[in-house]
């Protein structure tokens, strides 16, 4: 105990002082692999694993916040620990990290003690009331406390910050000291003039709503959609990091605001069944509203997170709708209110560390040369008059997704962009740009690491997953002036730092499709081509060309992927030479094995780089009337 202790003071005093050649805080350092090793037999270890990632995730966003001064490894995929892999990548000499001194705790109890002069203490939430544990993480970021679960057992995390050890002073209660539950579903919302909904995680939320939220106190140009504690009563359905707790540091350190409802309105939240039908969806409305009115219409709210469908509001767990559908319609209704996702769904839903990699620093301009007819013509693919030499072919090109999320790409880096088979045929990388607020170094790898046959394009559906039919007015869901020239003002400095001019995918799902004004939008900001869902088959509108979205190609066996392929291209002979195919997480081997199959198919089939397969099909588009104004069928 005693060399405990004076191991714990070393720490303390060392982690202020400051390297006298950098001029930067030391970084303090705790390996957190335990949390995704415990066992799921035992209850504690369950606690454990929660606690102390949800303690640590609000402590890094408030550390973090101004410096990048302390960091975790926790999140691993496929036998990696991802943490060290960005670690160890930027550590290396000449590197952003090559200079910076560090501090390696033994336990989060004296990195908790060593950072308190940071904090201000901590915000105690109810084990009963499984929301208050967002809540929590909503108020660390605005108070600068740390989350703890209330619990007196010893050995807890609460008993050994809270009742001993660093004796944080709790300024929030979101339980009664005495351990009984604040939020009751009855009555009046605690602290308010609000009725009761019946519902004890809607009163939860609502509390918050009117001491916080709608009092100006939250940024709300950030939200995070994740799980609350519920995730402990089925902690073996996904990824064991899946309670997705570590990626909360990076909306504490910009005092975003957290919640966990259902988007539905024509049944019960699954995780709450006693409420009346729709409830979660009006709390969630009325968060979006006041996040809409507070960023003036013209700010889009950036959401990090995804539905926990294997969790909570679908089939999986009793309820009545398909994870896509349920996928689409949250994300129907936060685009009604001008918000976007950073899709960080499960399986590869875990992110740590962005509050810390968020002072990365990135170039100015990431830029990519479009083709020239010269090139072209060079390639065989232009006559010698300009026109497109089909020659009996059929031109494809793979949307390679999904990256619309910051933990997806994080997590597939060291295993799919690192491939060996990358830059063996052309691929089109579709990456989302405003993932770089979050992981701006995987961004600025992948752009310094990629070779003449890897280009890049935005994901779905341009700078953050939503569904820009909701943006067009009328906007009976919302009720909220028309959202398209700010959705195009939001996109516009992405694209152009990140040297975008094409939109891979435009996901509509339960949305309409676009309307002429939001064609005219994403012509101002991806003049070279986009891929909407719900089009015509083929179109040129002014410059920008346009191809309805192909199939899926998801097969594993490259062959069956080519059997795929061959058929879907047969179907169009003789409609329009250009295709599009859309893969998910597919490793770079896998395009290559599958063009081998398709030209052992059918040779006329050809693999085009994306500037090549755009530029073909606007002159393409030019030379066929009817093709360019969208009467192909």
């Amino acid at each position: 105990m005693i060399r405990k202790a004076v191991i714990a003071a070393t720490l303390l005093t060392s982690i202020f002082h400051v390297n006298a050649q950098t001029k930067q805080p030391r970084i303090g350092m705790l390996d957190m692999n335990y949390t995704v090793h415990f066992d799921l037999r035992y209850k504690d270890s369950i606690k454990i694993a929660w606690d102390h990632t949800h303690a640590m995730a609000t402590l890094q966003g408030i550390v973090n916040r101004k410096y990048p001064q302390l960091y975790i490894f926790l999140v691993e995929n496929e036998g990696i620990n991802i943490d060290r892999y960005w670690w160890n990548k930027y550590r290396q000499r000449d590197k952003w990290l090559s200079g910076r001194d560090t501090v390696l705790y033994p336990d989060i109890v004296s990195v908790i003690a060593a950072y308190q002069k940071n904090i201000r203490g901590a915000v105690v939430y109810d084990p009963a009331v499984a929301a208050t544990s967002n809540i929590a993480s909503s108020i660390a970021g605005l108070e600068d406390l740390v989350a703890i679960r209330y619990d007196t057992s010893p050995g807890s995390l609460y008993s050994q910050v809270v009742i001993n050890g660093p004796r944080l002073p709790v300024r929030v209660w979101l339980v009664n000291k005495n351990g009984t539950s604040l939020f009751t579903g009855r009555g009046t919302v605690p602290g308010t003039q609000r009725p009761s909904t019946g519902s004890v995680k809607n009163d939860a939320y609502r509390w918050f709503i009117t001491n916080y939220l709608a009092k100006g106190r939250c940024n709300t140009a950030y939200g995070a959609y994740y799980i609350d504690q519920a995730w402990m009563t089925h902690p073996g359905i996904a990824a064991r990091n899946h309670h997705t707790l570590s990626n909360h540091d990076f909306f504490v350190s910009r005092k975003g605001f957290f919640f966990d409802l259902s988007p539905w309105s024509d049944e019960q939240a699954t995780d709450d069944p006693q409420q009346k039908a729709g409830t979660d969806l009006e709390t969630m409305k009325e968060i979006l509203l006041i996040a809409y009115k507070q960023n003036k219409g013209k700010k889009y709210a950036y959401l990090g997170g995804f539905p926990p469908w294997a969790y909570k509001y679908t089939q999986h767990a009793k309820g009545s709708h398909e994870d896509v559908a349920t996928e689409w319609e949250y994300s129907k209704v936060i685009s009604a209110y001008n918000a976007f996702k950073d899709a960080d769904a499960i399986n590869y839903g875990a992110l740590a560390n962005a509050s810390f990699w968020q002072h990365f620093p990135l170039k100015k301009k990431y830029p990519q040369p479009w083709i020239t007819a010269d090139s072209l013509r060079a390639r065989g693919y232009l006559t010698a008059e300009g026109k497109v030499n089909v020659n009996k072919r059929n031109f494809i090109i793979f949307y390679v997704g999904d990256y619309d999320a910051s933990s997806w790409v994080s997590q597939t880096t060291p295993t799919i962009w690192d491939s060996p088979g990358r830059g063996k045929v052309p691929l089109m990388w579709c990456i989302s740009p405003v993932l770089a607020e979050r992981i701006p170094m995987a961004l600025d790898y992948r752009r310094e690491t990629a070779t003449a046959n890897d280009y890049f394009a935005a994901a779905d559906n341009g700078a953050g997953y939503l569904m820009p039919g909701m943006l067009q007015a009328p906007r009976p869901l919302s009720g909220l002036p028309d959202g398209v020239q700010a959705w195009a003002a939001h996109n516009k400095p992405y694209y152009q730092r990140w040297g975008l001019s094409i939109t891979g995918f435009i996901i509509d799902g339960h949305a309409p499709g676009l309307n002429t004004k939001g064609i005219n939008a994403y012509e101002t900001f991806s003049p070279n081509g986009i891929i909407p869902q719900k089009s015509p088959l083929t179109l040129l509108h002014n410059n920008m060309p346009v191809l309805r979205a192909g199939d899926d190609v998801n097969e594993d066996d490259p062959r069956e992927a080519a059997k795929h392929i061959l058929q879907r291209v047969r179907q169009r002979e003789g409609a329009v030479p250009f295709h599009w195919f859309r893969n998910i997480l597919k490793d770079p081997s896998w395009y290559v094995k599958v063009m081998k199959e398709l030209q052992a198919l059918d040779s006329s089939i050809e693999l085009l780089d994306a500037p090549a397969f755009f530029e073909l099909y606007r002159i393409y588009l030019k030379e066929n009337p009817i093709a360019a104004a969208g009467k192909v069928q």
